[in-house]
């Protein structure tokens, strides 16, 4: 038999993402592990574990691999098709949850992937009601199993192209985390991004602001007296996307930035 310490010796240099996978595979905690090295593993477990090793070594996120990735405290569940949910979002999603409080709120969610914005924002903002819209057959599907899994009630998700779903609505606030990075730039990301993670999320055309220019535009047909428009956006992009809603009519524009000091979300109001 194979003891954890054992299969552990193999991947001194992977520690971390091999004592993430054994604790996913054995569902105990990471620091079990560590309390308890010397016990004896089950092939089955062995079998898993080397096998998802197999696939890291191959370039394939660890997030697809072990299905879900955590946000806002949450265990999203993930999977080829989506974008894996990066911690830089969650400046957005806090700046909300303060920003709406227990107010009730229509809240409009573009291209919702997996579901982390909006899902959170209804998880933690119980007054809400939200309407997702994403083109993927894929994040539509994962996105529902999220919203199952927390239980969440007022949550309308649709598939179809930016607002051609959503009919006469109007929202109190709508956001989104659009695809961003320039069509040339792609190439140059990483393996397990560009190689495993959905162009579609990726490719914001030849300057990556096209789903800017096209959300802003449109988005005053949907939006509420006073409503408030907010992005995720690249960290060299929020002074570009600024002025495209200033172009748009859009006032009492605010960009924040992240903990690194980048601005990573822009937003603006249309009165």
């Amino acid at each position: 038999m194979v003891t954890i310490k054992k299969l552990l010796e193999d991947y001194k240099a992977e520690l971390t993402e091999a004592i993430m996978i054994l604790s996913k595979l054995m569902k105990v905690d990471k620091s079990y592990i560590y309390t308890h090295i010397d016990e004896e593993l089950s092939e089955e477990i062995v079998r898993d574990f080397n096998y998802i090793m197999d696939k890291r070594k191959q370039g394939h996120p660890i997030q697809y691999l072990l299905g879900e990735k955590e946000f806002m405290g949450l265990s999203f569940i993930v999977g080829k098709g989506v974008l894996v949910p990066r911690n830089d979002t969650e400046v957005l999603v806090e700046y909300l949850i303060d920003y709406i409080k227990d107010d009730r709120k229509k809240v409009l969610d573009i291209g919702f992937g997996s579901g982390t914005i909006g899902l959170s924002l209804a998880y933690y903002c119980k007054g809400i009601d939200l309407t997702g819209v994403d083109i993927s057959e894929d994040a539509v599907r994962i996105a529902n199993k999220n919203r199952e899994k927390f239980a969440l009630e007022n949550v309308k998700l649709l598939k179809g192209n930016l607002f051609d779903p959503i009919g006469e609505d109007k929202f109190h606030i709508i956001v989104s985390n659009p695809p961003y990075i320039p069509k040339w730039e792609i190439e140059k990301l990483e393996s397990q991004v560009k190689d495993h993670e959905p162009r579609i999320a990726l490719d914001g055309g030849e300057d990556g602001l096209d789903f800017y220019r096209k959300i802003t535009k449109d988005s005053k047909n949907y939006l509420a007296s006073n409503g408030m428009l907010i992005y995720e956006v690249g960290y060299n992009q929020g002074k570009q996307v600024k002025d495209i809603l200033l172009e748009n009519g859009f006032t009492d524009i605010v960009i924040l930035k992240d903990l690194q000091g980048y601005g990573r979300v822009v937003l603006g109001f249309y009165r």
